[in-house]
């Protein structure tokens, strides 16, 4: 690789706001085309599939694609060139988002999403593997923080103007909007990034798997998965549900502005969180990341106590009646993207340390991405358990508690394995 300068950063972090552009528009528009395409019931070898079950693979076909690719797109990056990779799929890309106004029926729909989870996996895996192999260890947080911003300010601009277009013209512009921002970040990535002359002839896979620090990191990456999801999705499911359900049950613009809040903070953050890390130690970022993360993520239910207490309004310009609640949940939102811009730039960096060191920088954001997953799945089941049957309140609670866990877990881990220091020393 070239010595690195502005230009080949400055085309990741196009990829990571193209990629990030990409999926919140169908996941703003997810809704629009469940209305339009009005999936029903179909048999396919005799095997009867449900309206309910066609609706899920709108989701699952993305989800279960974008898994199945992470190990032979990481290895292919490793292996061969990864700008070469990153092209690919942005070409990808181009010709997906193109053909979303024209689909007519559930199963193009699906088969669709599929495609798109493997360009998801694609722009992710080699942009954030190339800005881990372009920076130096002690830059290398800040630059992913930095890429990071860049797929926050894809995910605030992209939820927001796919609403607002399709309001006014329908599903064709919006598209022609995400297809030619790839079609840009295509010219930009090939004009501007140099060759990946790294190659790695092994399966990288193996080896990471087994790397102490990796093992060490998993002890709270699993945990954590299961606390940001439930959080998270949860979030503007508690603001939006009705009052019956344990809900706070505002409007469209209240609940988005509880979910942009958190995107906002933690965009903002990152750059610096991750220059931070970069100079006093990743571990310590990490550990304290998550622990905030779960301190805020207790505090969620008690937002309308919060708003009673402190005599906040019920009522607000532009958003009309509301509760007490809004400020303090807003408020929280955006803490807990405070307490994430800490943690997430200082872990993407120690993977990409050991990535890098072993030559398998892809391989080794693809087994963070791997480690993500269960707990991904598994949170929305428990979540949607905890509100119906224990009470909404629970799922921060429980939410809380995995990310509390996850960091006493890696601490001790740590201290154990590696010495009392590592936390200081990572």
């Amino acid at each position: 690789m070239n010595r690195p300068s502005l230009p080949p950063f400055f085309a990741l972090y196009c990829s990571r706001f193209a990629s990030g552009f990409g999926f919140i528009t169908l996941a703003t528009l997810l809704p629009k085309y469940i209305e339009a395409l009005d999936p029903s019931a179909v048999t396919v070898l005799g095997l009867t599939v449900s309206a309910g079950l066609v609706i899920g693979l709108f989701t699952t076909g993305f989800t279960l694609s974008s898994g199945l690719a992470v190990v032979p797109i990481a290895w292919w990056g490793d292996r061969g060139d990864k700008r070469r990779v990153l092209l690919a799929g942005l070409v990808l890309g181009v010709g997906v988002y193109a053909a979303y106004p024209f689909v007519e029926s559930s199963l193009g729909f699906i088969l669709l999403r599929v495609v798109q989870g493997v360009v998801f996996v694609a722009l992710s895996l080699m942009s954030l593997g190339l800005v881990g192999q372009l920076a130096t260890t002690g830059t290398r947080a800040n630059y992913i923080g930095k890429a990071n911003s860049w797929a926050f300010a894809a995910s605030i601009v992209g939820s927001l103007s796919a609403g607002v277009l399709y309001d006014r013209f329908g599903f064709g512009p919006v598209f022609t909007v995400v297809t030619l921002v790839f079609v840009v970040t295509t010219v930009l990535v090939w004009w501007l990034l140099p060759s990946d002359d790294t190659v790695v002839e092994e399966f990288p896979f193996s080896d990471l798997a087994l790397n102490e620090r990796i093992l060490t990191i998993a002890t709270f990456r699993t945990q954590y998965a299961v606390a940001v999801t439930l959080v998270r999705t949860w979030v503007p499911i508690f603001a939006g549900v009705s009052a019956a359900t344990g809900g706070l049950a505002y409007g469209g613009l209240a609940v988005s502005l509880t979910v942009v809040a958190e995107k906002f903070t933690n965009m903002l953050s990152q750059p610096t969180m991750g220059r931070l890390s970069d100079r006093y130690g990743r571990a310590a970022f990490v550990a304290c990341g998550g622990a905030l993360y779960g301190l805020i993520a207790l505090a969620v239910p008690f937002s309308p106590q919060m708003g009673v207490a402190l005599g906040l309004p019920a009522a607000l310009p532009l958003l009309g009646p509301l509760s007490p609640a809004f400020v303090p949940l807003v408020g929280l939102s955006g803490l807990l993207g405070v307490a994430d811009s800490l943690r997430e730039p200082a872990s993407m960096a120690l993977f990409a340390d050991e990535g890098t060191d072993s030559g398998g920088v892809a391989s080794s954001f693809g087994v963070r991405d791997l480690l993500w997953r269960p707990g991904s799945i598994a949170a929305p089941l428990l979540g949607g358990w905890l509100m119906t049957e224990v009470g909404m309140a629970w799922v921060f609670y429980v939410g809380g508690a995995f990310a509390l866990t996850g960091v006493v877990a890696f601490v001790g881990t740590l201290a154990v394995s590696h010495g009392p220091r590592a936390l200081s020393e990572w």
